[in-house]
């Protein structure tokens, strides 16, 4: 049987038609890889002690009672319901069915069977409405002889809904197993004898038919490895195409700008800022464009390295784009670059180096007779650097020799936006890359979602920088921890300092879809995604009767008229204007306005010395990684900072832990894990920002490096020996599979 064969050749018209609306199935190797959650074992008993509220589940069970009552609406219409309370011997589930008493000819106590469902409560008491279910034969009313009689095999349990019950998928998948012949496998013959792994049509039985617990988990040692392979393979093949391209080495001239600028640098450069831009100098001096990701911790001056990697270029006679992902930072970079160059940055202006640069700022609100002054400027090659947000892909943006482009918050661009800027550069080569992330990645996310690029990693934070404490501020529990925080605010304002107060929602919006943007723990691979608001995300403590999320606007109200009356206070998130912003943020670094009321438009990149505080509103409905850039907008000179995590998350829950290991520690790569740990793969990958599943099922890039490593190599070695995979095209059709999945976009971060 062919794997991309429509599933209704294989069980029919009407099944195949709940499959793909049911769980988006759609082929017979859709079904083959929808996976079992768990197995049954001989003599298992459900524990139904287990079941979670709004989960479709199966038990294996025992009929305890069975009770037909009768209850009456108006006038004379009454209705019926059979009550049934199933046992697994230690603890119960009511089954419930409205006017279907026939069923009680089945539900006998006693009986034993197969109950699907979704978990409810009804006054207290676990409920399944309406389930379907699969009774045992009569006389078998032990749950080890019932396991024994619905398979002869380990009873494996699907992810089941309402309508395709788990014993159903299992019906469908025994079907397409008997009529499956030879499987066309991803794993090369080489690959699998090396490993000792199964091949994909055994793989295929074992998972879903396996003889014994020792069956399964070979198949599953087997796909998890097939998944790391075939992602390392399509990331060995973009290093291959990376390394074929043409690019023009960029070698820093002695006695240029960027010995002038270590001469005149306030601090000394770190060990780590050092090293990392030797390794960078020597990649911009090849003949192949660089790929390279800069990591670094909050404050570990990665925008200083950034910029002596673009003088380099400048020296060398070419120019340099930063590209970043809102107007707020790249205002913030602008200036940032311009402080840190000085006269150096202003050449042709009153008081400017001879041997120094123009930086160009290029964004969508600039005037039309500042646009044109900058583009000038850009295309006959007077600005050496240059910095925008998505305005630079403009095509009327040209460069006269462009040799270095740096992404800033990468995951923030598309890769389209990402090419368009590359494709820039001019006789055919291709531009220089560097890509900088303030969010700590750990080594196996960054082998499997950054696999195509080189990494270096900033570690040391600059000597100088103050402490940061960081306190959660439980609302609820202790409403004076609250109060006395706004004290707190008003004395760091009174002293001339900066406080940050943060809220999830901006606060004038009435669509309902804003609320669900910012109700909820923010998937890291999604957060921020736009100019403005908040985190987005399924939250696992969220209950329907949560408030509102805090808002901007409406706590600016708040603490104007109380315990910040006579403060000035200025509010910032991505729907004001573009002036507008520019000005409150102005305001707010010159310390005319000390207190900053913004969404998360402030989490990354700006950079206010004089800020000693930072507070976070519902810091609950943030993730782990979020807070943490958050919180690294404070103790950025001399000053010590407080950080407040402010909750109403009860103490033990999910969400309260959280905020507990954020305030434990400020390494942001230890938070990074414990946060990706606690997130789905497809979160980790970017599967969330597609809308469908990820195609990661076994493999856990945080816990399975051995495999990735292993999966590394063996792919460097099969790309090698055939880059075109002409030998391979199982592994090629594969690798298709999953980028047509994913749209590309959690692969190609280059």
């Amino acid at each position: 049987m062919e794997l991309q064969w429509s599933l209704v050749q294989a069980v029919g018209d009407k099944t195949a038609t709940v499959l793909a609306k049911e769980l988006d199935l759609h082929t017979v190797e859709d079904l083959l890889r929808y996976y079992p959650r768990r197995y049954i074992e001989r003599g298992e008993l459900t524990e139904l002690a287990s079941l979670r509220e709004d989960e479709h589940v199966t038990v294996l069970a025992r009929v305890k009672t069975a009770q037909v009552r009768e209850s009456r609406g108006g006038g004379r219409r009454s209705s019926k319901r059979l009550e049934v309370m199933v046992t697994d011997g230690t603890s119960d589930v009511q089954l419930v069915f409205f006017n279907q008493n026939w069923r009680h000819r089945d539900l006998q106590p006693g009986r034993v069977g197969m109950f699907a469902g979704k978990v409810g409560t009804f006054r207290r008491q676990r409920q399944l409405a309406h389930p379907e279910y699969q009774m045992a034969p009569e006389g078998v009313d032990d749950l080890q002889e019932a396991a024994q009689a619905f398979a002869d095999e380990i009873i494996p349990v699907y992810p089941s809904t309402k309508r395709m019950a788990s014993w159903r998928i299992q019906r469908c998948v025994r079907v397409v197993l008997d009529q499956l012949g030879d499987v066309p496998d991803p794993l090369p013959a080489g690959v699998r004898a090396a490993r000792n792994l199964l091949g994909l049509g055994e793989t295929f039985h074992a998972i879903h038919r396996p003889a014994d617990m020792r069956s399964a988990y070979q198949a599953r040692d087997r796909l998890r490895f097939e998944e790391a392979f075939v992602l390392q393979a399509e990331l060995a093949r973009r290093r291959a195409s990376t390394a074929a391209l043409l690019a023009q080495p960029r070698l820093a001239t002695p006695g240029g700008v960027l010995e002038a600028l270590d001469a005149q640098l306030p601090f000394e450069l770190t060990a780590g800022q050092r090293e990392v831009g030797e390794v960078i100098a020597a990649d911009l001096a090849a003949a192949h464009p660089m790929h390279r990701l800069l990591q670094g911790e909050v404050g570990a001056g990665k925008t200083v390295v950034a910029l002596r990697a673009m003088l380099s270029v400048i020296d060398a006679g070419g120019q340099a784009a930063l590209l970043a992902p809102t107007e707020v930072l790249a205002q913030q970079h602008h200036r940032s670059l311009m402080g840190l160059l000085g006269s150096l940055g202003q050449r042709g202006m009153l008081g400017g180096s001879d041997i120094g640069t123009k930086v160009a700022l290029v964004t969508g609100s600039m005037s039309a007779a500042a646009r044109r002054e900058a583009l000038l400027d850009i295309g006959v090659g007077d600005a050496g650097i240059v910095v925008g947000t998505h305005a630079l892909l403009e095509e009327r943006v040209q460069f006269f020799d462009l040799g270095l482009v740096v992404v800033d918050e990468q995951h923030r661009f598309g890769v389209e936006q990402r090419a368009a800027l590359a494709a820039k550069s001019r006789d055919g080569t291709r531009p220089h890359v560097l890509v900088m992330t303030a969010t700590p990645i750990p080594r196996t996310v960054a082998m499997t979602v950054f696999g195509d690029l080189e990494i270096s990693t900033l570690t040391e934070v600059p000597a100088g920088r103050a402490e940061v404490t960081t306190h959660v501020v439980p609302a609820l529990e202790k409403p004076r921890f609250l109060e006395r925080a706004w004290e707190r605010a008003g004395e760091e304002a009174a002293a001339g300092r900066g406080v940050y107060i943060v809220c999830p929602r901006i606060g004038d919006e009435d669509d309902a879809s804003m609320l669900a943007i910012a109700d909820g723990m923010a998937a890291e691979a999604g957060a921020g995604m736009g100019d403005d608001d908040g985190s987005g995300g399924d939250d696992p403590d969220r209950a329907d009767d949560r408030r509102r999320p805090m808002a901007v606007v409406d706590l600016a109200e708040t603490l104007r008229a109380g315990p910040l009356a006579g403060v000035e206070t200025e509010i910032l998130h991505g729907r004001l204007p573009p002036d507008a912003k520019e000005a409150a943020m102005r305001r707010f670094v010159s310390g005319a306005a000390p207190v900053l009321l913004a969404t998360t438009v402030v989490e990354v990149g700006v950079d206010v010395p004089t800020a000693s505080m930072m507070v976070i509103m519902d810091a609950d409905r943030f993730g782990v990684s979020q807070l943490h850039q958050l919180r690294g907008r404070i103790g950025r000179g001399s000053l010590p900072g407080v950080c407040l995590l402010v909750t109403e998350a009860p103490p033990g829950s999910p969400a309260r832990e959280r905020l507990e290991a954020v305030a434990a520690t400020r390494d942001g790569f230890e938070l990074a894990r414990v946060d990706l740990e606690h997130r789905r793969e497809g979160d980790v990958l970017g599967a969330a920002q597609s809308g469908r599943r990820s195609s990661l099922r076994f493999l856990k890039v945080i816990r399975d490096e051995d495999v990735i490593r292993a999966a590394r190599d063996a792919a460097a070695d099969v790309v090698a020996a055939d880059p075109e995979l002409r030998e391979h095209p199982e592994l090629a059709a594969a690798i298709d599979a999953v980028l047509a999945a994913q749209d590309e976009d959690y692969i190609d971060k280059g």
